[in-house]
């Protein structure tokens, strides 16, 4: 066995020594949240070049010096598809550790799937296939076996592997700067913080209904936000997501009303029921304001140039090695064309490689008398 399990402080202090050393370390994290709001981190795993560990969080109640350490900005934090452990740090400390190097954004800007798998990856590096047969592990369970245990530290010892190829390619290509700045981006917090103001944009449905039953749904989803985080419970054990539709849309004045309307659960209005029915008498019924706006939808003149720029983005992509949908997705395409500045195209590397050639095509296109703004 090529890896350690660290319970207890005094191995971990050695451990912490050990990593004062590395100039990067490959990360992983192992968690449950089927029940909860927030995660339950039960191991996190660390691969040095030198060694791996699986520490045990559940074992060692302060992780203040294992946490400083990965929150080093000194220290590469190399991990694969980072974004739901960034989350779980973020929730310890309120911010997420950086550098990163997202190998699996790594593998996209080198021609890959842009979601491609760790298993994959590693195997189309380094040969090796790993086996998946505790994908399903309960990893809150105490003691872990040792095939567990093993299975769990493969995910960062051959991290390591991947890293280095990945990184030597990417600097052969000259796209290590743009690496790191995608990468940087993982930094943010708002990536991770769910402010309530803005959790109602995760909805996709919310256009269906008028101004006034828009704002109704709104304080719905921010009443089940507050109430799945004060009592760790996940959202669709509050309510799910086509309950508070149907509540917005019928707007019920007392519980008695609950029956009238087909497809509610019983079982969660029972428990939460007096709260929606507040939340409702407290919404503000000649709320104008609206939170879901119909998409804008192109012109056939921008249709036709939508089309044309997403041949170029293909074109680019290609002599550039890198996979198309991580250089600019349909969305991105689109807000140029409606002129929306958070289109990724207008900043960093992708502007470089396509975006400033697709706004001098937007001019051209302009000035042959074709509209292709609004």
């Amino acid at each position: 066995m090529d890896h350690i399990l660290i319970q207890d402080p005094a191995s971990l202090k050695d451990f912490c020594n050990h990593l004062q050393e590395q100039p990067w370390i490959a990360l992983d994290t192992e968690f449950v949240r089927e029940r909860t709001f927030y995660a339950q981190l039960c191991l996190i795993q660390i691969a040095t070049p030198q060694r791996v560990a699986c520490i045990d969080p559940l074992a060692i109640k302060d992780l203040t010096s294992l946490l400083d350490l990965i929150y080093n900005p000194k220290l590469l934090k190399v991990i694969h598809s980072a974004r739901q452990d960034l989350e779980i740090f973020y929730d310890l400390r309120g911010n997420v550790p950086a550098p990163v190097f997202d190998t699996q954004i790594a593998a996209a800007m080198l021609g890959n799937d842009e979601q491609i798998g760790y298993a994959a990856l590693v195997e189309s590096i380094t040969g090796v296939k790993l086996a998946k047969a505790h994908t399903r592990t309960n990893w809150a369970t105490r003691p872990l076996a040792p095939e567990q245990l093993s299975y769990a530290a493969d995910d960062v010892r051959y991290l390591r592997d991947v890293y280095r190829d990945l990184a030597e390619r990417l600097a052969r290509q000259g796209k290590i700067n743009w690496l790191q700045e995608e990468c940087g981006r993982l930094a943010d917090p708002e990536l991770y913080s769910n402010a309530t103001e803005h959790i109602h944009l995760r909805f996709k449905q919310g256009h269906t209904l008028d101004p006034v039953n828009q704002g109704l749904l709104r304080d719905l989803l921010v009443w089940r936000e507050q109430a799945a985080r004060k009592s760790n419970l996940p959202r669709n054990w509050v309510a799910d997501d086509a309950d508070l539709l149907t509540l917005a849309q019928h707007a019920p004045r007392d519980q008695a009303q609950f029956t009238d309307i087909k497809g509610l659960k019983t079982r969660q209005l029972s428990q939460w029921g007096a709260q929606i029915i507040s939340v409702i008498g407290d919404a503000c019924e000649d709320n104008t304001a609206i939170f879901w706006p119909e998409r804008t939808r192109l012109t056939r003149d921008q249709a036709q140039t939508y089309n044309h720029m997403a041949d170029i983005v293909r074109l680019r992509a290609q002599e550039r090695q890198i996979n198309a949908a991580l250089l600019a997705t349909r969305k991105d395409i689109e807000r140029l064309i409606l002129r929306d500045p958070k289109t990724a195209l207008l900043h960093g590397w992708r502007r470089a490689v396509v975006g400033e050639e697709l706004l001098n095509l937007m001019a051209a296109e302009q000035v042959n008398g074709k509209r292709i703004s609004s």
